[in-house]
């Protein structure tokens, strides 16, 4: 029966049994056989644990999402724009100064939050007063350097490493300021942290070097370009789930050919050229 454009049951045909189903609702063995058929036979990733308990206890899944997220289903986009007075807001000046009002007696917290915004006057204005402060960490033992790094903000992280930031500062999970930013691909900033001591190829909990960060990100030309022409880069370290940056690359970024920067300074050994 019709109801307008759509079809819809009268109430004669709901009342039907199941073995009186009609046609048009039922889906054949045959069918039902071959949608299982068709879910048993999808591509098996390689290296990737069947299941979240398949992991190791001290495995950090979150960073199994810097490698694998081309596998997340990407559903339909939020339409919803912030208001335009509240982006105007968030980047006006007033605003700023009235956040680093609040934090006036908390000098750690205004540190964190100076370097995360770009504020460089506060920020040499506290370490002025508090120098003890350039390592001060977050709940999660983010420093002011990491938050300053991930954010692209050279200023700050020059401006910090001459008060005696410690480039070697790990995160909870293990992530130091070069890894923050390679993730973000804040080349400027990866390369002042490597002129300053940085381990190009320090791995997190999950190990995961820089280059495997960069390696997921598209559009991470010159972040690779300034790893790969590295002499002491090891193109070959192997994440927790067993993957080189090469091969996340060459899933995920079209810049992959750009390993073969690596053939200059890598021998078939291992060893690093002279």
């Amino acid at each position: 029966m019709y109801r307008g454009a759509a079809w819809l049951p009268t109430i004669e045909e709901m009342s039907i049994t199941k073995q009186e189903e009609p046609e048009m609702f039922r889906i054949s063995e045959s069918q039902d056989e071959s949608q299982t058929s068709s879910q048993d036979s999808s591509e098996v990733i390689p290296n990737v644990p069947d299941k979240l308990t398949d992991f190791p206890e001290d495995f950090n899944q979150l960073e199994l999402l810097e490698t694998h997220r081309h596998l997340i289903p990407i559903g339909t986009q939020s339409l919803w724009t912030p208001d335009s007075e509240e982006e105007e807001e968030e980047k006006n000046e007033e605003w700023f100064l009235s956040q680093e009002a609040k934090l006036k007696d908390n000098p750690k917290e205004l540190l964190l939050f100076a370097a995360e915004n770009n504020r460089l006057s506060t920020v040499q204005r506290i370490l002025s007063c508090h120098p003890d402060l350039v390592n001060t960490v977050d709940d999660d033992h983010y420093t002011p350097l990491h938050r300053a790094s991930y954010n692209g903000h050279l200023p700050i992280v020059r401006e910090l490493i001459a008060g005696g930031a410690d480039v070697h500062a790990v995160t909870m999970d293990g992530w130091t300021p070069l890894h923050s930013a390679c993730k973000w691909n804040n080349t400027p900033v990866a390369s002042f942290l490597l002129q300053h001591g940085a381990d190009i190829n320090a791995q997190t909990k999950g190990l995961l070097t820089p280059l495997h960060l960069a390696s997921g990100n598209r559009g991470s030309r010159q972040i690779l370009e300034l790893l790969l022409m590295n002499r002491y880069i090891k193109p070959d370290l192997k994440n927790k789930v067993g993957e080189t940056a090469f091969e996340i690359a060459r899933r995920t970024d079209m810049y992959y050919y750009l390993f073969e920067i690596c053939d200059y300074w890598i021998k078939p050994s291992g060893d690093i050229t002279a």
